[in-house]
Order: structure tokens, then C-alpha cells, then sequence
């Protein structure tokens, strides 16, 4: 990080707090919803069955492959969304 400027740096720091933030929300939630769907609320054993070792794997695959796959789309129209910004504001000096 040398030779960036404290607003820079203030800016990265913020924007890692934010992934982390997010990262800790998709897990929970993750967590929860893998839980409730996979392990029945009454334990008869200790240890996970073999069923319920299946059902956590791929619900947990699941999960992440949507979360990534959502990345991917919200980052693409972010992409557009800027790209279209900066041609509006082209047209717009054009004009002046």
C-alpha cells in the first residue's frame, strides 16, 4: 500500500470490512439454512449420519455455486451499468 493516498487506503480498508462482512452473512446463512434442511431437530447421535454428511455437501455446493453465480451476473450489470453511465455522459458533453 505505499504510495497511496489515506483516502485510498481509507477506501480499501472500507471495502475490505465489507467483504468480510458479507463473506460472515453467507456463511450464517449458509450455516442455517443447510441445518434446518439437513439435520433433523431431535439428535439421535452424536456424530453426523451418513445421509445427513451427503445432504450437508451438497446443500453447502449448492449454496456457494449460487452465491458465486450471483457474483458473476451482479458484477456483469455493474459493468454495464457503468459502461452505459459513461456513453450518457459522453452524449451529454457532445452536446455542450
Amino acid at each position: 500500500m505505499a504510495g497511496m493516498s489515506p483516502l485510498d487506503t481509507s477506501k480499501l480498508q472500507l471495502v475490505q470490512e465489507l467483504e468480510i462482512e458479507m463473506m460472515s452473512d453467507m456463511y450464517n446463512r449458509m450455516t442455517a439454512a443447510c441445518h434446518r434442511k439437513c439435520i433433523p431437530p431431535k439428535y439421535k447421535d452424536a456424530e453426523l449420519g451418513k445421509g445427513e454428511s451427503v445432504c450437508l455437501d451438497r446443500c453447502i455446493a449448492k449454496y456457494l455455486d449460487i452465491h458465486e453465480r450471483i457474483g458473476k451476473k451482479l458484477t456483469q450489470l455493474s459493468m454495464q451499468d457503468e459502461e452505459f453511465m459513461k456513453k450518457m455522459q459522453a452524449d451529454q458533453q457532445q452536446k455542450t
